[in-house]
């Protein structure tokens, strides 16, 4: 049996009053999120001059030494601001054998709970910028607000789809949210790497709420922007396991020209009960070398105070036992993060029974 086309969803239609247009944009959301973890989205507010800006200033500082770039390093943070070097992060899946070959810029576009900050400093820091490029936090805020927009339209049109009683039932779980918005570049391979199948990015799902791709673009040896070198390259997805595919099916998920991608995260599988399912998915590097690609991401993510587990009509005693124990968004989010290689993993020890250490100095004390 051949797999549908990925849909394409209108945000128009999400937002419209017809019947038929909300009819037509479930169907689409059922569809790709929940058979793909997918689904391209058109009718959004990004336009290709803000794309071409964005992408530009994000150029402008990836050109920079090493050295400068360095400056803005925040292991820190966990990465979670600023420039993360290459050969930072791993896919899990991998068993970090092999760190995404890229570069990074976090930060966030949305303002975040200040309670939270004081609780998760590391999730919900202050953003950092380089001192002399104003132009590069302009555009870098305005493209994560925008695609931040999409995210909530999505999960609004989600609520909808399931005829949820609340159609803020998604949205509310994400205010003062830690969202971050990433710029990445893709590094270009030598010829040795290309015959090594060294791949941008390695198979993973994001642990997110929703992720928003706005597109990106390739560049040839000399920076310059070109077409997509050739068919191997880009983004490719594993679609849901059937009886026919017990390991689903790797396919193509890049997006028709103007439309963006988003991809369904691990929390909200979780809080799906596995009616949507979070996206496998690799980011190929071409068979031909010395090209490299820009892109980017906002991920959508609920409050750090959310537990994690089916809520609603997707709470079914299935669902449950396949997603428990619950587990708290916090925790959730810094077990990841040292899974991927981006939290040391000196951060778990925060976790556990505050009082350990006090008792073994007691003990000790009383042993003298």
């Amino acid at each position: 049996m051949s797999l549908p086309n990925i849909p394409i969803v209108s945000l128009d239609d999400i937002r419209s009053n017809d019947p038929i247009r909300q009819a037509r944009a479930t169907q689409a959301l059922k569809l790709g999120f929940g058979t793909f973890g997918l689904v391209y989205v058109s009718d959004h507010d990004v336009t290709p001059a803000q794309q071409d800006r964005f992408y530009a200033a994000f150029q402008r500082f990836t050109s920079r030494p090493t050295s400068v770039k360095e400056r803005y390093a925040r292991a820190d943070l966990w990465y979670q601001r600023g420039w993360t070097p290459p050969n930072t992060e791993k896919a899990v899946a991998s068993g970090g054998s092999r760190p995404d070959f890229k570069e990074c810029w976090f930060a966030a576009p949305i303002d975040y709970d200040e309670i939270a900050m004081k609780i998760h400093p590391e999730l919900y820091a202050p953003n950092v910028w380089p001192n002399d490029d104003d132009d590069f936090r302009e555009v870098y805020m305005e493209m994560g607000r925008l695609c931040h927009a999409v995210g909530e339209t999505l999960l609004r049109g989600v609520a909808q789809s399931y005829n949820l009683d609340d159609a803020d039932t998604f949205t509310k779980l994400v205010h003062g949210a830690p969202h971050v918005f990433r710029a990445l570049r893709y590094l270009p391979l030598n010829e040795e790497q290309v015959a090594a199948g060294i791949l941008w990015g390695e198979e993973h799902t994001d642990f997110n709420l929703l992720t928003i791709l706005p597109g990106g673009k390739f560049l040839n040896a000399q920076g310059q922007t070109c077409p997509k070198p050739d068919d191997a390259s880009g983004l490719f997805l594993r679609t849901r396991p059937t009886s026919e595919h017990p390991n689903g099916q790797l396919i193509s998920g890049s997006a028709p020209p103007g439309c963006m991608v988003a991809q369904v995260g691990q929390q909200l599988e979780i809080l799906t009960g596995g009616e949507l399912i979070a996206t496998p998915h690799v980011i190929a590097a071409p068979k031909v070398p010395r090209y490299s690609r820009l892109s980017s991401a906002h991920f959508v993510h609920v409050h750090t105070d959310v537990v994690l587990r089916p809520i609603g009509p997707f709470a079914t005693e299935q669902s449950v036992a396949a997603y428990r124990p619950p587990v708290l968004a916090s925790t959730y989010d810094l077990k990841t993060l040292v899974d991927i290689g981006l939290a040391p993993r000196s951060a778990l020890d925060a976790l556990g029974y505050r009082n350990y250490d006090r008792l073994t100095v007691a003990h000790a004390v009383e042993r003298k």
